[in-house]
């Protein structure tokens, strides 16, 4: 992939949805004494200024931080969010891969649990061509007789010079038409751009530029974008992340922590006997040639990007950038069903599979999951509506967790910042992380209650824009502290003090079943028990758990 290939965008919010203090073209006497005060310290700590303002830690957090109390807070979320199971990942019969109606797919979402999904079929010719209009009707069908699911219309979009990335927006009038006109200009297989080359990384960037039209032009009220599996292949650079991010902090805003497809590596004859999330790769001539070849694996069933404390993740988080981990399922085909494509199919002519038929022989070799049998991301929403659901996405107010290890977190700064928000606090004043965790009391659909047995806490200094943009590495970054879960518990609190804080940094959680772990890819001294790498061909997903938290600032001034 070619290095150091840079774009200088404007954000793409509409102007009420930048703070003042962040908006530079707002003169500093229009400000009040207290936002002037926060504007000085953001430029003193190279915070704001030269693209801060549309990639840094403030920019497309939305309410987190454009209400973040001068004394630390989270205004308006408080005690008000409610926590919303989904998943945005998802293919139906519209999918060249897969075989499910919209409808199948959504009422096994609801009856697992989930109050939100996207329905994600892969972009392609035939799909761009008629998928995207033919598969409206079956997400229209299954919102109305699923009134208390949130169904998406989105796709997978084949990221032009990259992986895979979820693409949808908020239902409405054009939802179709802004999809459609997206996926016939931007996708990668549509327009030949699949490459790696400068050339084609410009094209990823104007697709996300379109969609950022779409939003100031108001023809959808939002779209998001993130990237899917992300290290399977090893061909989305960390350049190309901070690309993604820079052009379009309002919609690029993370990728998937851990990756669908997590029964494939349950052993063979009774299982494919592949990886986790079918993660049994090798890099190629298009991979980014900086990345260990542990790096093609899971690890406790996350993206390796994910997983690895001080690794690309953290890397970007100790810039300041916003960039959030998700959980999916990815389902094409659910393992040991007995489905099969309906007969006289032509996915070429009709860019769909009849509607499948069931009864056959249990699918052993397939990896997936129904939505919401295994993995979840859950979003702090301010009300059960797309809206909300789409501004929690955007904000980073996401937890995720496999095979139903933990009930509900409750992860705050001096009690009042919540996940993907900003605390400002007085330099050298003390600040506080309360872990509140409601554990499983009640058998997961494995069949068994999961026992989360260890918590850690993640901390890292934000250090500013990296010089070299295709640095996955954060050196500052390591587990500051682990809390053992006494057995037989209902619910745990935990607390955690950083003392004299005088500079910015920011801090994440994870959870464990403890049944796996080993120090982690930099070593014991800064993950003295983290994720083991999954073993292709022997990786039963249910022996094996974990939770993973998004990251709060804490900005000293």
């Amino acid at each position: 992939m070619s290095h150091g290939h840079h774009h200088s965008h404007d954000a793409p919010f509409a102007p009420q949805d930048v703070p003042a203090v962040l908006d530079t073209s707002v003169p500093d006497s229009e400000l009040s004494p207290a936002e002037l005060g926060r504007r000085g310290f953001l430029r003193g700590a190279g915070l704001l200024g030269a693209g801060a303002a549309a990639g840094g830690v403030f920019a497309g957090v939305g309410g987190s931080a454009a209400s973040a109390d001068p004394g630390g807070g989270d205004r308006g979320h408080g005690g008000q969010l409610r926590w919303l199971a989904g998943d945005h990942h998802i293919h139906t019969q519209y999918s060249s891969d897969a075989v499910y109606r919209v409808i199948d797919q959504a009422r096994h979402a609801a009856a697992y649990g989930l109050d939100w999904m996207v329905v994600t079929d892969h972009g392609s010719v035939a799909h761009a061509k008629i998928g995207v209009e033919k598969v409206n009707p079956g997400i229209v069908a299954a919102r109305e007789e699923l009134p208390g699911m949130l169904v998406f219309q989105g796709l997978e979009w084949n990221i032009p010079a990259a992986e895979h990335g979820t693409v949808f927006v908020t239902p409405g009038r054009d939802e179709v038409a802004v999809l459609k006109e997206f996926e016939n200009a931007f996708d990668g297989s549509v327009t030949g751009t699949s490459g790696s080359s400068q050339a084609n990384e410009a094209h990823g960037i104007a697709g996300l530029d379109f969609l950022a039209d779409a939003v100031k032009r108001r023809r959808v009220e939002h779209a998001l974008f993130l990237a899917n599996h992300p290290a399977r292949r090893g061909v989305d650079s960390p350049h190309e992340f901070r690309g993604w991010r820079d052009a379009a902090p309002g919609i690029a805003v993370g990728m998937e922590g851990a990756p669908g497809h997590q029964a494939a590596g349950i052993p063979a004859p009774h299982g494919p006997g592949s990886g986790r999330g079918f993660y049994d790769n090798a890099p190629s001539a298009a991979s980014f040639p900086g990345y260990p070849l542990e790096s093609y694996r899971t690890w406790g069933g996350f993206d390796f990007f994910t997983a690895t404390v001080g690794g690309l993740w953290d890397s970007l988080l100790a810039e300041g950038r916003p960039w959030w981990v998700t959980a999916n399922s990815d389902a094409h085909f659910v393992y040991l069903d007995t489905v099969a494509r309906g007969p006289g199919s032509d996915f070429a002519a009709n860019g769909f599979y009849n509607d499948p038929v069931h009864g056959g022989t249990p699918n052993s070799t397939a990896g997936d999951y129904w939505p919401g049998y295994y993995s979840r991301t859950h979003v702090g929403a301010t009300g059960a509506s797309y809206r909300a659901v789409m501004e929690g996405l955007r904000d980073g107010r996401i937890w995720v967790d496999h095979g139903g290890l933990v009930r509900n977190l409750d992860i705050r700064v001096n009690r009042s910042t919540t996940l993907g928000g900003t605390a400002t606090v007085r330099r050298g004043s003390t600040v506080d992380l309360t872990i509140g965790i409601d554990l499983a009391r009640t058998p997961n659909w494995a069949q068994f209650v999961p026992v989360l047995k260890r918590v850690d806490v993640i901390a890292g200094p934000v250090t500013g824009p990296a010089a070299d943009r295709d640095v996955f590495a954060a050196p500052g970054t390591k587990v500051v502290r682990s809390f053992e879960v006494a057995a037989g518990s209902k619910r745990v609190t935990f607390t955690h003090r950083f003392p004299r804080v005088d500079g910015p940094f920011y801090v994440r959680v994870r959870g464990t079943d403890g049944n796996r772990t080993a120090p982690g890819f930099h070593g014991a001294a800064v993950d003295p028990a983290g994720p083991a790498m999954d073993v292709v061909g022997n990786a039963d997903p249910w022996g094996d758990l974990w939770f993973y938290a998004n990251p709060i600032w804490v900005l000293p001034r």
